[in-house]
């Protein structure tokens, strides 16, 4: 039987916030391990946009001045309807908006980790209260045991720590999005902005990322099977099939796609009202990024809302880390202040994040379900609501 080992952070997940959480940490001076199911880092999805309030969270973990070198910022964006043709500037939030190669965050924060700080091929299966301490017994599929005294779940909408807490699952539109890059080897005439043209059950959109890479997203009314999933060749038919009509360079821009590039993903969100009364921490284990707020793709946050889970969660944990000296605290009294930590986690993250999710929400229903009088409302919502749309970008996470 193998020896249980005792780690004093443990985060699932190594993706954007499983890393950026590490990060943070890390700058504050707490070890932590990330552990990652698969056996490489991956970062699925092709490209990233990260608005205003992400680029403050990267500037936070030191990552920001090396990813900029990276990607163009964008200047602006056009909606344009394929059914009257007209073009149409959209509202545009103030300050920095880049899209990055999902590949170059994932590089660009685990590289500023310590050695030995993520572990590979460390698939959890199950998460135990141990019953003499207030700490936590995660068994791995490898066969090793571990003790955390605190187990952050990143580990996504399909979170196993998530599950732990009796979270919510997540709920599905009818809707899915293909995504991929395009590269221009002679380079691209496009402008630096977000271009969507919007038909009748389908929409494609473009950013470029710099002069000779363009990051693609399609959405369609569908849901994707596995074998469409698996093939990329197929994948790219079924977009052209659902963007018939389209204007031809977006129609060249799928058809010379790089095909590893290309997936697809069914939109998911967590329901506001989920978000507002879940109970996000247990004993000392709570969950950050989409394990927490997994929300679709329309107001292009979900990204940036991770990486202000990481700064804000680390720098709680920090606070009450002064507090605590562990040769001579015992373990009720390390988790006790733990759980103060988390609990101001959580209370600083809910209210943003039902304002984010709510949005999210209204506007997915505007897009599955067209009628007028359901379109009336919502906006009518969404403009009691959300009366200045620069509040999310503009937010800012504060200082680590």
């Amino acid at each position: 039987m193998n020896e249980m080992e005792e780690i004093e952070i443990v985060i699932v997940g190594g993706g954007i916030c499983g890393l950026a959480t590490a990060l943070a940490l890390h700058r504050k001076g707490i070890k932590s391990v990330v552990l990652e199911k698969s056996e490489t880092l991956r970062a699925t999805g092709a490209g990233i946009t990260i608005r205003a309030n992400g680029w403050c969270a990267l500037h936070q973990l030191g990552v920001a001045s090396n990813l900029r070198l990276t990607s163009l910022t964008v200047q602006g964006g056009t909606n344009i309807s394929l059914a009257s043709g007209k073009q149409q500037e959209r509202p545009f939030e103030k300050g920095e908006i880049r899209c990055l190669r999902r590949s170059e965050l994932i590089k660009g924060l685990a590289e500023n980790l310590p050695p030995g700080t993520i572990h590979l091929g460390c698939q959890v299966l199950s998460i135990t209260l141990d019953p003499l301490s207030p700490h936590s017994i995660i068994q791995l599929q490898n066969g090793r045991t571990i003790k955390a005294t605190v187990l952050i779940g990143c580990d996504g909408a399909n979170s196993v720590v998530a599950g732990f807490l009796g979270l919510k699952t997540v709920k599905f539109l009818s809707l899915s999005q293909v995504r991929g890059f395009t590269k221009y080897p002679s380079g691209h005439d496009f402008k630096n902005e977000i271009v969507q043209v919007i038909g009748g059950h389908s929409k494609i959109g473009r950013i470029p990322i710099d002069n000779k890479l363009v990051y693609w997203f399609a959405t369609l009314k569908m849901n994707p099977k596995d074998v469409v999933a698996k093939d990329p060749e197929l994948l790219q038919q079924m977009t052209l099939e659902s963007i018939k009509g389209f204007p031809t360079k977006m129609l060249d821009m799928v058809k010379h796609s790089d095909q590893d590039s290309l997936s697809i993903s069914r939109m998911k969100y967590q329901a506001p009202w989920d978000i507002l009364l879940g109970s996000f921490r247990k004993g000392t284990v709570t969950v950050a990024g989409d394990a927490m707020h997994a929300m679709g793709p329309f107001l292009g946050q979900g990204g940036s809302v991770a990486l202000e889970d990481a700064i804000i969660l680390a720098r709680c944990l920090a606070r009450k880390r002064h507090e605590i000296d562990t040769k001579t605290n015992g373990s009720q009294v390390i988790a006790y202040k733990v759980g103060e930590a988390l609990d101001q986690y959580v209370k600083e993250r809910r209210m943003r994040l039902v304002q984010l999710s709510t949005q999210t929400y209204l506007t997915g229903i505007l897009i599955k379900n067209p009628p007028f009088l359901v379109r009336f409302v919502c906006n009518i919502l969404m403009r009691i609501l959300f009366s200045d749309t620069t509040a999310h970008s503009q937010y800012d996470c504060g200082r680590l």
